[in-house]
């Protein structure tokens, strides 16, 4: 799934984010978003999901001449995000059996076999509440890596993970099948040194509104 983003901008009050950024990731790219705290990474991840509109600019995203509508882009992407919430009062078992509801799973991949691959065998059936940080961002990274998708978005995907959580997700990464557009919001390079490219936000730095 190819992603065009045009002169896009995004201001807060009077003051811009960043500004005039363009960039293409063609169908099955890989790449990685960098730049200083607070330039803006996870607000243009938001906009690409369709979650935040731009102040200015556009975002194109589809295949063959057919453009995806943003209210329309979760149907095709996967998003992952410490941030992101979930339903602690189900066990993570039951959330997989609610998430594979809206969502097909990868192909080669079976049900009955996505707790052991998250790493979480034995806690599948205690509420996600009592889980600690570092299982709960195995949860959210399980739910986006493991559903099918043709476009994938990480913000800090290991954010919480310990040294065996980060190892997995690495190996995860590297190793999947799926051609997906992966475009991950990081300023840790193990979290995207497999990326082909790189998106610096920093470069398109904040300005005074006009």
């Amino acid at each position: 799934m190819q992603v065009q983003l045009l002169h896009i901008g995004k201001k807060f009050n009077r003051q811009w984010l960043f500004k005039d950024l363009s960039a293409s990731m063609p169908t099955a790219s890989s790449t990685a978003l960098v730049g200083n705290n607070g330039s803006g990474k996870s607000t243009l991840l938001q906009i690409i999901y369709g979650w935040q509109v731009p102040s200015v600019g556009e975002i194109m995203i589809g295949e063959n001449q057919i453009t995806i509508k943003p209210e329309e882009v979760h149907r095709i992407a996967s998003f992952a995000a410490p941030y992101l919430e979930l339903p602690e009062e189900l066990t993570f078992q039951e959330l997989l059996h609610f998430h594979f509801k809206f969502k097909q799973l990868q192909d080669g991949l079976h049900f009955s076999d996505l707790v052991e691959m998250s790493g979480l065998s034995g806690n599948e059936n205690k509420p996600i509440r009592y889980y600690s940080s570092g299982m709960k961002q195995r949860v959210k990274l399980a739910l986006s890596l493991y559903s099918k998708h043709e476009l994938l978005l990480l913000d800090e995907p290991c954010s919480n993970l310990d040294e065996q959580g980060i190892n997995w997700y690495r190996n995860i990464m590297i190793n999947r099948k799926q051609p997906a557009t992966t475009i991950i919001a990081s300023n840790q390079s193990f979290e995207y040194d497999f990326c082909s490219a790189s998106l610096n936000i920093s470069d398109f730095k904040r300005v005074p509104a006009q």
